[in-house]
């Protein structure tokens, strides 16, 4: 089935686009190069990585004059059948967190099928802010960037900086209605019915008084933006680069993950950019792992300053938590396409003596019963998925049919929030703890001074 081959003589000559994606970058790519853009045209949106985000389409109201109808929005295992069916000239690869391996299994798929593989870059991609940008990227996800991020807003607020942040986009629901998202309140998380991978980005800023924007239309977001403040501080999703051009590019690497910084798209990059580069969890990383990690950034990029960074890990009940059977739930993302086996959840039920962290995939229903399917190296640890309403309902009832006395969520929110639980619920805090005090500071004056 055709989904919309254009006629004319004219409109044969466009070259006609998929879009490859997973709710974000995607989006990115068409509204800064394809949009009202008539050399192309965008047949449809693919969708990965994120359940249930296919199906939708991309509405008229952010597609533009040229999409009437909107884009469709398909699964990406259609893609091969539809290079071919619909005569695709080009496919945009635009998602993150994958390795290159993977990358070039994808353009080779592409390529046998008869289209040209792309991947866009900066120069096209990245928006002019008219204020100073601070960016906070990483090399995987679940590095550390949020709370780096909100450890150099806490400083520039202090010093009597005026500051916006903006995350990179997660918009999973109505995407009409997430063209621009303003977060000040917890009230307004429930008005644009966030799911619990957004709350886990907004919640911790409005913990602390911050405004944060996100959305879809990053041109329209960042008009928003520059009205209230005068520094803007990119708070990066997966290990994406910045929608806008940074003047101080800030990259976060795991020392948990050695080699990852290098193998994986688009972290490499966001390394080879870098003007500082943080080592987190040097806490809980080996030394041995961390000097590795410190000479593979100086291979790749000479020029970066490296801090060490910790990120201790507190509770808010440390006495709840000894001699008791624990469920460990963790950052999703983290864990499952990020491939960590642990998190914040389990290293605290470890440091304040649980008896046992028990395995709930036994209990788990559904879709969270999906998730340990596709996530094998899923153990002892229950990720905090819920990216629709009925995946947060899943995962409600696999926390109250797990056999435990004790619930630890290493998330950054807090469950209770969203969630109905039956049991105790200790809450896991962390923050950045720079080693070598002052040092970040530094770099952070040394900016404002040229701003």
């Amino acid at each position: 089935m055709h989904i919309g081959k254009t006629s004319g003589n004219m409109e044969k000559r466009k070259r006609r686009v998929v879009i490859m994606g997973a709710a974000g970058r995607d989006f990115h790519n068409f509204n800064t190069v394809f949009r009202d853009n008539d050399g192309y045209e965008v047949v449809a949106f693919t969708a990965t990585q994120i359940p249930d985000i296919e199906g939708r389409r991309y509405p008229p109201s952010l597609a533009g004059k040229l999409y009437p109808d909107g884009i469709p929005i398909i699964p990406e295992e259609r893609l091969t059948d539809m290079i071919k069916e619909e005569g695709i000239h080009e496919v945009i690869f635009s998602y993150s967190d994958i390795t290159h391996e993977y990358v070039m299994h994808k353009a080779s798929e592409v390529i046998a099928a008869g289209a040209d593989f792309t991947l866009l870059g900066n120069n096209e991609t990245m928006l002019r802010a008219r204020l100073p940008v601070i960016s906070v990227c990483a090399t995987r996800t679940g590095a550390g960037k949020s709370q780096t991020t909100r450890k150099i807003c806490e400083y520039l607020n202090e010093n009597g900086s005026d500051l916006v942040t903006i995350r990179h986009p997660m918009p999973y629901g109505d995407l009409g209605k997430q063209t621009v998202q303003r977060f000040a309140r917890y009230e307004d998380l429930d008005r644009h019915e966030c799911t619990i991978e957004e709350r886990e980005e907004y919640e911790p800023y409005l913990n602390k008084g911050m405004i944060i924007y996100a959305g879809v239309d990053y041109g329209a977001i960042l008009r928003e933006a520059e009205k209230e403040g005068d520094i803007l501080i990119w708070d990066g999703g997966n290990n994406d680069t910045p929608f806008y051009r940074p003047d101080m590019h800030i990259v976060v690497l795991d020392p948990h993950r050695v080699g990852h910084e290098t193998r994986y798209h688009p972290g490499e990059a966001n390394l080879k950019m870098a003007d500082i580069c943080i080592i987190n969890k040097c806490d809980t990383a080996s030394e041995e792992d961390i000097e590795e990690l410190e000479d593979n950034i100086k291979e790749t990029n000479p020029s970066a300053a490296i801090i060490r960074a910790n990120s201790p890990i507190k509770v808010t009940d440390p006495d709840a938590v000894k001699g008791k059977r624990v469920l460990a739930v963790e950052d999703g993302p983290t864990v499952t396409h990020g491939g960590m086996s642990f998190g914040a959840g389990k290293l605290a039920a470890e440091k304040y003596g649980a008896a046992d962290i028990i395995d709930p995939r036994e209990f788990a229903v559904g879709s969270i019963k999906e998730t340990f399917e596709e996530n094998p190296h899923l153990e002892n640890i229950l990720p905090a998925m819920g990216y629709s309403p009925k995946q947060i309902k899943d995962l409600e009832k696999t926390i109250n049919d797990s056999d435990c006395d004790l619930v630890i969520t290493g998330t950054p929110i807090d469950l209770s929030r969203v969630l109905e639980v039956d049991k105790p619920l200790v809450h896991v805090t962390f923050e950045l703890d720079v080693q070598e005090e002052g040092r970040l500071e530094e770099f952070l004056d040394g900016f404002m001074e040229l701003y």
